[in-house]
C-alpha cells in the first residue's frame, strides 16, 4: 500500500486541496469578494450595453449584500469575460486564469425560449457551494423587472445559493400548507409578510380573479391559487422568499424563521434559518462586521483570445517502464491532431534532470503545423526528474514568442517524484499561467497538484493499466474551456481490454444528429497491429485507417459529417494478452444546435477515510437537462483497480433533485491511499428526454402581482411550455473524464462497517380510504448500496414534535415490512389510530432506517396526510355585499341580446340582462 509522506509538501497539498472541487476562483479578502467571474456566453449576440447593465447590477447588489449580511460582505472586484466573437476594444484585456469553466455567473440564452428565470445551478447539499448563476440577456438588460424585481436584489438571492448553499423559502410545488393553527397559510418565510390568496386566470387577452377553493384531496387550496403579497410591507425577512418586496432587506433569522412551512430550505437544511446556515460558513467565521461602507466594485473587462499552450513532457528514465513513453506519445499525438483547436499557439518542452525547448510557439492553422509538432515528440528517455526546470522552460517559450505568461497554459505530464517541485509553486502562481497536470503512474509528484489547483487548471490521473485508456482520456479532456461548445471535440467512446480467452473487442458507438463533424476513430495496441473492421449505419465497411506501427496506433477521420446512427467496430488481436483500446470523438454537426454533453465531478478533491465521496455527472444539451439516461461512473485507483457505479437522477441518497439532469451516487469502495481518477459514460435513447426546467430549483421567485390599496395588480402569467419534457428521439453516447481526487487514512485490509444507510428524502404519503399509503426510495446498508435491516416509522399530530422528538413519537407496526434492495421503490400502508377531527387535521409521518450494524440514517423528510379540512385563511377584503367589488371578479359575457354579468365576492351573483330593456334577473350561486 502506498504511504503518504507527512512532510511539509503533504501539508501544503492538504492546505490547498481543502478548497474543494468547486471550480470557482472567488476568494474573500477583508470582507470583499474578489476574483468573481461573470461570463457572457458565446451564443449571446454582441451588445455592449449588457456590460454596462452587468456593472450596474453588481454595484447595486454589493450595497444590498452589505446591509443584508450586517455589514460583513460586499463585492470588491469582478471580471467580465467577453466572447471572442465580439469586436475588440482598447479597454479589453487578455484573461489570465479566468475562463468559462470558472464562471460564477453566466449570461446566456434561456434554457427554454421565453423563460427568463434567474436561477442557480445547485445540485449539492446544504452549506455546499453551488455551480453557477444563470441570467438571461433580457433579465440583465432590465426587461424582466416586473416579473422578478430589481436585478441587484435578485443577484443577492442567487449569491446566497451559490456561495453559502442555502435554498428557496417558497415552494411552487407546495405553495400552501396547514399551519399548527389549523389554518391554510402560504409557504413563505417569514409569516409576517402579508398578502392575499387568489386564482388569477387569463385567456384570450383578458384576465380575471376569484377566491381560492379548497382541494378535496389535499385539503389545501387548489392548484392555481397564488399568494399575492402586499406592495407595502413592514417585514424585513426574507431574501430567500421574495427579495423583490421593498421592505425585505434581511435573511430569515432564528427568531422569525418559519419552521412549519414546506420550503426546500427547511427540507435541505434541517429546518434551520438561512441566517443560521450562513453564520456557520467559512466566510462568516473568517470575518467581522465593518465600521465603514465599502467602495463600489472594480470591474475588469477581459476578452477571450486564441489559446497559447506549451506541452511539458517528462522524458526521465522511469518513462521507459510500463511502455509509458510510447503511451505518452500516443496520447500527445491524439491531442495535437484532434483536440487542440485551430488558431491556437503551441510549443513543446522535454524535461528530465534538465529541460530542453524542442519547438517554439507555432500557430496551428492546418495539418502542416500539427505534423511539425508531432515530429518533435520524444523518442528516448533517461535521467532524473526536475519539474520546475520544465515549467521554467515553458515560460521561456512564451517569452520567446513575445507573449506575457498571463493566460498561457502548460500541459505538464510527469510520472516521477521530485522533492524540488514545491520550490516553484509561488513562481507558477504569480505567473498568471494555467497548469494542467497529468499524473502518470502511482509515483507522480503530489505537490504538483497544488500548481494545478492554484492556477485553475485540470489535474488528471493515468495509471499503468493501459486497457483503462486513462492517458488518452486525460489528454482528450483538455479542450479549451473558452471555446464555444459547438467547436469542441466530444468523446463518444473510450474503451479497452486485455484480450486472452477471446481475441476480439467488439461493440458499437452511436453518432447522434447533434454530432458528426470531424469524427475521429483511434485504435491503440501494445504488441501487434490488430485487424480493424468498422461498419457505418448502412453496413458499409470502412478500411482506410492510417497505420502508425512505430507508435502502435491507427486512426481514421471521417470526411464531412458522419452518418447518424449505430457504427459497429470489431477489433481482432493477433496475440494473446494483447491490450487494445478504442477512442471515438466528434464535433457538433451544426453551430446553431448545441450537442449533448456530459460533465463529471466529485464533491471534493481530497478526502479522509471514512468520509464518502459523491460522484456527479451532468448530462445537458446547452443548458437544458437530459433525463432518463443510463450513466455509469468508473473509478480507478492509482494501483489500477477499478470500481463501477451506476449513477442515478432519482432525488434520493446522494442525488439532491429528481430529474434535473444531474446523476449522483455515493462512493465508499476505497482500496488504497493516493489518487483516484473518475470517468463517466452516458447512454440515452427511448427513455431519455430534454427537460424544459419548468420549475428549475434555486431561482428567484416569479412575482404574480401585488396588492396595492386593496386591489390586486397582476402581472401577465409567465409563459408555460406545453410539455415539461421533450423526447430525445434517438440514441446517443458520451464519455468524459472527471479529474482526480486524493484519499488518505484508508486502512489496510477489509474496511470496517462505518457507513449508515443514507437518509430518506423523498417520503410521500396519501390517504387511501382509511389507510395511509407511503412510498419512498429504499436506502442501502452503506448509504445507497445493499439493503437495510429495518425501517422505523413514527407519526405525530404535530410536525415540530415529530421533527424535534422523533424517538418519542408513536411508532407504527412494521412487522410485515421487509426492506428491498437500495434504490428500489418501497411501499407500505397502515391505518392511523386514535385520530379525530378535534385533535388533528393532519397526520405527519417520518421514517428512519437501520442497518445490520445498528447504524441509523436519522429521520427522513416529513410527509403529511390531510384527514380533515383545515380552516381557510380569511381574506380581509371579503364581504357579502357588493361593496367588495373593488377586489372581486367581474365576468362579462355577451350572448346575442343578452348580457350575463357575474360578480364573485365569496358567493357568485349573476345578473342576466336584456340589452334592449331595463329588466334583469339576479341569481346567486
Amino acid at each position: 500500500m502506498m504511504a503518504f509522506s507527512r512532510g511539509p509538501v503533504f501539508l501544503l497539498l492538504l492546505l490547498y486541496l481543502l478548497w474543494g472541487s468547486d471550480t470557482s476562483l472567488i476568494r474573500l479578502n477583508e470582507n470583499g469578494y474578489e476574483d468573481i467571474i461573470i461570463a457572457i456566453d458565446p451564443a449571446v449576440p454582441e451588445d455592449t450595453t449588457i456590460i454596462e447593465h452587468i456593472k450596474g447590477m453588481v454595484t447595486k447588489a454589493s450595497t444590498y449584500l452589505f446591509e443584508a449580511t450586517e455589514k460583513r460582505f460586499f463585492f470588491k472586484n469582478v471580471s467580465i469575460l467577453i466572447p471572442e466573437s465580439w469586436k475588440d476594444s482598447p479597454q479589453y484585456r487578455r484573461p489570465k486564469q479566468e475562463s468559462y469553466k470558472h464562471a460564477d455567473i453566466k449570461v446566456a440564452p434561456p434554457t427554454v425560449e421565453g423563460r427568463d428565470e434567474p436561477y442557480t445551478r445547485q445540485f449539492t447539499q446544504c452549506e455546499e457551494k453551488a455551480e453557477y448563476i444563470h441570467f438571461t440577456p433580457d433579465f440583465v438588460l432590465g426587461r424582466k423587472q416586473d416579473e422578478y424585481g430589481d436585478s441587484g436584489k435578485v443577484l443577492v438571492h442567487e449569491w446566497a445559493h451559490l456561495r453559502w448553499g442555502v435554498f428557496d423559502e417558497y415552494n411552487e410545488d407546495q405553495p400552501f400548507y396547514s399551519a399548527s393553527s389549523k389554518k391554510i397559510e402560504a409557504t413563505r418565510c417569514s409569516t409576517g409578510i402579508t398578502g392575499t390568496n387568489r386564482v388569477y386566470a387569463c385567456q384570450g387577452g383578458s384576465c380575471a380573479m376569484r377566491r381560492c377553493r379548497t382541494n378535496s384531496t389535499t385539503k389545501l387550496y387548489e392548484k392555481d391559487c397564488q399568494f399575492f403579497p402586499d406592495k407595502v410591507q413592514s417585514e424585513k425577512a426574507s431574501i430567500m422568499f421574495m427579495q423583490s418586496i421593498d421592505s425585505v432587506t434581511e435573511f430569515c433569522k432564528k427568531e422569525n424563521h418559519n419552521r412549519e412551512a414546506p420550503t426546500l430550505h427547511n427540507k435541505k437544511c434541517n429546518y434551520r434559518s438561512t441566517w443560521e446556515v450562513i453564520s456557520t460558513s467559512e466566510d462568516f467565521n473568517s470575518s467581522t462586521p465593518m465600521e465603514t461602507s465599502p467602495s463600489p466594485p472594480f470591474f475588469s473587462l477581459l476578452r477571450i483570445s486564441e489559446r497559447i499552450m506549451c506541452l511539458v513532457l517528462d522524458v526521465s528514465g522511469s518513462m521507459t517502464s510500463y511502455d509509458r513513453l510510447n503511451r505518452m506519445n500516443q496520447a500527445a499525438k491524439y491531442f495535437l491532431s484532434q483536440i487542440i483547436e485551430n488558431r491556437s499557439w503551441v510549443g513543446m518542452v522535454h524535461f528530465s534532470s534538465q529541460a530542453t525547448i524542442v519547438h517554439e510557439l507555432i500557430q496551428i492553422n492546418s495539418d502542416i503545423e500539427r505534423n511539425q509538432l508531432l515530429q518533435t515528440l520524444p523518442t528516448s528517455a533517461n535521467g532524473g526528474t526536475s519539474i520546475c526546470s520544465g515549467i521554467k522552460a515553458a515560460f521561456q517559450v512564451f517569452k520567446n514568442g513575445e507573449y506575457q505568461t498571463d493566460g498561457t497554459e502548460i500541459l505538464l505530464l510527469s510520472d516521477g517524484e521530485d522533492s524540488t517541485a514545491k520550490d516553484c509553486i509561488d513562481e507558477v502562481k504569480d505567473s498568471g499561467s494555467i497548469v494542467h497536470f497529468i499524473a502518470l503512474g502511482p509515483s507522480a509528484d503530489l505537490a504538483v497538484t497544488n500548481m494545478s489547483i492554484l492556477t485553475g487548471g485540470n489535474h488528471k490521473l493515468a495509471t499503468d493499466e493501459a486497457q483503462n485508456n486513462g492517458l488518452i482520456d486525460a489528454f482528450g479532456a483538455l479542450a479549451s474551456e473558452n471555446a464555444d461548445i459547438t467547436q469542441k471535440s466530444l468523446q463518444l467512446e473510450s474503451k479497452g481490454a486485455i484480450l486472452n480467452n477471446s481475441l476480439w473487442l467488439n461493440d458499437t458507438v452511436v453518432i447522434d444528429s447533434t454530432l458528426g463533424r470531424d469524427t475521429f476513430f483511434l485504435v491503440t495496441w501494445s504488441k501487434q497491429a490488430p485487424a480493424i473492421y468498422l461498419r457505418d449505419p448502412k453496413g458499409t465497411q470502412t478500411t482506410n485507417f492510417t497505420m502508425d506501427s512505430a507508435s502502435k496506433m491507427a486512426y481514421l477521420s471521417i470526411p464531412g459529417t458522419a452518418q447518424v446512427g449505430v457504427w459497429t467496430y470489431n477489433l481482432e488481436a493477433k496475440e494473446n494478452s494483447e491490450i487494445l483500446t478504442i477512442t471515438v470523438t466528434s464535433r457538433a454537426a451544426n453551430s446553431s444546435v448545441p450537442p449533448i454533453t456530459v460533465n463529471a465531478k466529485v464533491n471534493t478533491d481530497t478526502n479522509t477515510f471514512p468520509s464518502p465521496m459523491i460522484v456527479y455527472a451532468e448530462v445537458l444539451q446547452g443548458y437544458t437537462p437530459i433525463i432518463g439516461a443510463r450513466v455509469t461512473a468508473t473509478i480507478e485507483s492509482n494501483s489500477g483497480k477499478t470500481e463501477e457505479l451506476v449513477l442515478l437522477d432519482n432525488g434520493a441518497g446522494a442525488d439532491a433533485f429528481k430529474d434535473d439532469g444531474v446523476y449522483s451516487r455515493f462512493f465508499t469502495a476505497y482500496s488504497v491511499n493516493g489518487r483516484y481518477s473518475l470517468k463517466v459514460r452516458a447512454d440515452g435513447g427511448r427513455n431519455s428526454a430534454r427537460r424544459s426546467l419548468r420549475h428549475p430549483s434555486s431561482r428567484a421567485a416569479y412575482i404574480p402581482g401585488w396588492v396595492v390599496d386593496g386591489e390586486i395588480q397582476g402581472n401577465p402569467p409567465r409563459p408555460e411550455t406545453t410539455e415539461a419534457t421533450q423526447p430525445v428521439l434517438e440514441d446517443f453516447s458520451r464519455t468524459a473524464s472527471g479529474g482526480a481526487f486524493v484519499m488518505s487514512n484508508v486502512p489496510i485490509g477489509p474496511l470496517p462497517d462505518v457507513y449508515p444507510p443514507n437518509r430518506i428524502t423523498d417520503l410521500q404519503a396519501t390517504l387511501d380510504g382509511e389507510e395511509i399509503s407511503l412510498t419512498w426510495t429504499a436506502p442501502g446498508d452503506d448509504y445507497d448500496v445493499g439493503r437495510v435491516q429495518q425501517y422505523i416509522i413514527r407519526t405525530s399530530k404535530n410536525i415540530i414534535e415529530l421533527r424535534d422528538n422523533f424517538n418519542n413519537s408513536p411508532r407504527v407496526d412494521t412487522t410485515n415490512l421487509t426492506p428491498k434492495e437500495a434504490n428500489s421503490e418501497e411501499t407500505f400502508a397502515f391505518k392511523p389510530e386514535n385520530i379525530t377531527e378535534e385533535n388533528a387535521t393532519y397526520i405527519f409521518i417520518a421514517i428512519e432506517s437501520v442497518d445490520k450494524s445498528s447504524l441509523s440514517s436519522g429521520p427522513s423528510n416529513i410527509a403529511q396526510v390531510a384527514l380533515f379540512t383545515p380552516q381557510a385563511e380569511p381574506d380581509p377584503d371579503e364581504s357579502p355585499s357588493l361593496s367588495g367589488v373593488s377586489v372581486a371578479t367581474i365576468v362579462l359575457s355577451v350572448l346575442g341580446a343578452l348580457v350575463l354579468v357575474c360578480i364573485i365576492v365569496g358567493t357568485t351573483i349573476c345578473i342576466l340582462k336584456n340589452k334592449r330593456s331595463s329588466s334583469a334577473a339576479i341569481t346567486k350561486f
